[in-house]
């Protein structure tokens, strides 16, 4: 736990979390390969679905809820793909994974951010892996802020 990214993140790697529960935190991805593409983490260091608590299951439904009607409604996602893949932590000697699952959000239409469309051309497909994440930082902070909003209401 002492060298968990995620049970010692930095004020500065903070700064784009959208939201906090109670047992969560939902954090925008760095990566934008899916325009809104966040990231579930759970608070307590936990190394697999398998050992949620049921709080933590219960709290984790109603965040995924609310998550996926924030994606439809701000940026209007068709769906939502939701992974919990723990791969990254075992490519480590002494692998200590924590609990997070990404969602990554998908539309049948361009989304719009301070004039520029982004496209989901792989629609209708599984996603595509090394897909560049990169967007601009106005992009981002836009995104963030809407997001921010409807999830703070």
């Amino acid at each position: 736990m002492e060298n968990c990214g995620w049970c010692n993140l930095s004020e500065e790697e903070k700064q784009f979390q959208v939201y906090e529960s109670t047992l969560w935190s939902v954090f925008l991805s760095d990566e934008q390969d899916y325009i809104g593409r966040c990231i579930l983490v759970l608070k307590r260091h936990c190394g697999s679905l398998s050992e949620l608590k049921d709080d933590e299951w219960e709290e984790l439904h109603g965040l995924i809820r609310k998550v996926e009607t924030c994606l439809k409604t701000v940026l209007g996602a068709t769906l939502c793909n939701w992974s919990c893949l723990m791969n990254s932590f075992y490519k480590k000697t002494d692998p200590d994974p924590h609990l997070h699952i990404h969602v990554r959000p998908r539309y049948d239409k361009p989304v719009m951010l301070n004039g520029s469309a982004y496209t989901d051309s792989e629609f209708g497909h599984h996603y595509a892996l090394n897909k560049s994440g990169a967007i601009p930082v106005k992009d981002k902070e836009v995104l963030f802020s809407r997001l921010k909003e409807w999830m703070d209401r």
